[in-house]
């Protein structure tokens, strides 16, 4: 297996940090990294390139660290909540999604890409959640996102029969119906 050293533009998570080298394999250099600008080929001119810009990246980043510890600050107090359409034992109808809490903290005035979310799944039932946004490599805010009934109780009191003689209708209907399916396979044949 080709391997080759690439030297990081920007930090990749569970790769590397801007500005080191590392040694990955070819295609993933050549088919995701070099095409996303995200690294370069490690060669003699690039390195001291990188090294030249080194202060200036220094720099950078202490001002972004900066930039999301403030950020990080004022999102502390910050409470999201999500109402959406739940049946029964309180699962949602969709989901509340990175995107959904992206878009719900632009419209609070904080501009997060979604990306930056880190969900390992979308919340799919009600209740409260801390969900983490990296804001940076080493700032990370644990944001409580709490997930309601759309109307309250009457949302989990809508789905269920109105009566007992409905469920018992909506049992009887598919037996029904399975009769029908067997009588039609046995002529068909």
């Amino acid at each position: 297996m080709a391997h080759t050293n690439v030297l990081l533009r920007d930090d990749v998570e569970d790769l590397g940090a801007r500005g080191e080298i590392v040694r990955v394999k070819a295609g993933y250099a050549r088919n995701y990294l070099l095409p996303r600008k995200l690294a370069v080929q490690a060669t003699a001119s690039n390195v001291k390139q990188i090294e030249q810009e080194r202060a200036a990246l220094l720099k950078k980043e202490a001002t972004e660290k900066g930039s999301a510890e403030a950020q990080a600050a004022q999102m502390k107090s910050l409470r999201l909540s999500f109402a959406r359409k739940v049946g029964e034992h309180g699962i949602l109808y969709g989901s509340v999604t990175s995107m959904d809490i992206a878009e719900a903290l632009k419209e609070r005035g904080y501009e997060v890409d979604r990306r930056r979310i880190t969900l390992r799944e979308a919340i799919k039932e009600t209740g409260e959640f801390t969900v983490p946004v990296r804001l940076h490599r080493e700032v990370v805010v644990e944001l409580p996102v709490e997930v309601t009934a759309e109307g309250g109780a009457k949302a989990e009191g809508e789905t269920a029969p109105a009566t007992p003689q409905a469920n018992a209708q909506n049992e009887e209907a598919p037996a029904e119906a399975t009769s029908e399916n067997a009588e039609s396979l046995t002529q068909s044949d």
